[in-house]
């Protein structure tokens, strides 16, 4: 059993201080109450770690390589597309376990305690299935036991190039799959899941309403009785117009008209919704996962987060590219885009908690239930996911509270305040470094040495 003794702690009960918490052997906080024990381990402030819900690991190796003017007149998410198709036509099963376990190491550092791993690399560069069909999945599954990360696997449904059905070419042909091999190769991935800790979950994604056609659709998510359902929706201009002239309406609207979205879902982006569009799905219980790095990066767009928030809706955070992982960054990108769009201050604040408690605890409890995780909180009986952190330094000087929360967030040095994270009881994360980290670093650098960047 390890003890945790926290100077100051965000429970559900809000608030508390001089607190002690006990993780027991099966991963789970068994106890949340006044100190009465020596401790295992101290930390100034203890919090709930958020599960990073939206991942495209390979995509780590590519950070800083999309930054040059492309033969494009205009650059925008579909020049950086044709880019990454490019450099992942060379990427090997071992190269993108060796990726994976880099990212999953830096989001342990970040402070995240688990990842729904979005994840549509799965065929050979010439598109031909592995002789495991699920071998790339059985490679995420790998790194994310070496890092000691949790993980909730999205096995990615990809079909077609466009609405109009086109073929999938070039470097998409990794990603195909019609629905009868993807629900083989889902199985294959659910059994390497099974094979890992108990805290590990599976689920589906669809890539989007361009990649994956009404048909399929039905027929996979017929065959999900049980888990998250993940999909990017409505990130693009481009993309909005295309569902419009080939489904008859904007993507939310088609999305919400012709499947019952509930809790499960999480939608990704998001970044191009009406108003309209953003209350419904709001009412709907359904995540809106924002990746305000990655948004930002690729030009997609603002999310109205002040309607969508307002409207009751959930959200929570991934770091989708992994151009730049780093927990509170994402949160405070996404309120100086509201703050920027409305020329106001302090967004996304409540009349009872600061911006920086509204966007923590919705990263908490909407990435819990993106992962389909039994985490975000600190109370008996969940997932000891934790980050620790410390306060005595010229960042923080000691703050409570939610001013600790808004230093955190937006003071610019959040990060290196981390000091310990725990995955499931798993304490991965210790005086700041991974306990695996000059080995992961190690294999990385390799990987990248032999891999061609100049593109």
């Amino acid at each position: 059993m390890q003890v945790i003794h926290a100077k100051q702690a965000l429970t559900t009960n809000g608030w508390q201080s001089d607190l002690e918490v006990t993780i027991g052997a099966d991963g789970r906080i068994e106890h949340v109450g006044p100190v009465s024990q020596q401790p295992t381990h101290r930390t100034a402030l203890l919090l709930p770690a958020p599960l990073n819900l939206h991942s495209h690991a390979f995509q780590r190796a590519m950070a800083g390589l999309t930054e040059a003017k492309s033969p494009d007149p205009r650059d925008s998410f579909w020049s950086w597309r044709r880019l990454m198709y490019t450099f992942l036509n060379q990427l090997t099963p071992d190269d993108v376990e060796a990726i994976a376990g880099l990212v999953f190491m830096e989001m342990l550092e970040a402070g995240y305690g688990a990842v729904a791993e979005f994840h549509y690399l799965h065929h050979d560069v010439s598109g031909v299935p592995y002789a495991s069909l699920a071998e790339m999945s059985e490679r995420i599954v790998a790194a994310s036991g070496q890092a000691g990360i949790g993980l909730t696997l999205l096995p990615v449904l990809y079909q077609f190039g466009g609405c109009d059905l086109r073929a999938l070419n070039g470097g998409q042909r990794r990603f195909g799959n019609d629905p009868e091999q993807f629900l083989r190769l889902h199985a294959g991935a659910a059994a390497a899941i099974a094979g890992g800790p108990a805290d590990n979950a599976i689920g589906m994604a669809p890539h989007s309403l361009r990649a994956v056609d009404p048909a399929g659709l039905s027929a996979i998510l017929s065959q999900a009785p049980s888990g998250p359902i993940h999909m990017h929706l409505a990130e693009q201009v481009a993309e909005v117009d295309e569902v419009q002239a080939h489904l008859g309406a904007r993507p939310t609207d088609w999305l919400l008209a012709n499947h019952p979205v509930d809790a499960r879902w999480c939608l990704i982006h998001c970044t191009q919704m009406t108003e309209a569009e953003t209350i419904a799905l709001a009412q709907t219980g359904a995540v809106a996962g924002l990746c305000p790095i990655t948004e930002s990066s690729l030009g997609d767009g603002i999310f109205n987060g002040t309607s969508y928030l307002g409207g009751g809706g959930m959200i929570g955070f991934g770091s989708d590219s992994n151009i730049h992982i780093a927990l509170f960054d994402e949160l405070k990108t996404l309120e100086y885009s509201q703050r920027l769009r409305d020329r106001s201050r302090a967004a996304l604040a409540k009349s009872d908690r600061s911006t920086g408690r509204v966007l923590y605890d919705a990263a908490t409890k909407g990435g819990a239930q993106a992962g389909g995780r039994d985490s975000g909180r600190i109370a008996a009986g969940a997932l000891a996911d934790l980050v620790g952190l410390d306060d005595d330094n010229e960042w923080l000087c000691n703050r409570k509270g939610d001013a600790m929360l808004d230093s955190l967030i937006f003071g610019g040095r959040g990060q290196g305040c981390i000091r310990d994270v725990w995955s499931a009881g798993r304490h991965v994360v210790a005086e700041g470094r991974h306990f695996r980290r000059e080995a992961i670093i190690e294999r990385y650098k390799k990987t990248m040495n032999r891999l061609e960047t100049d593109f």
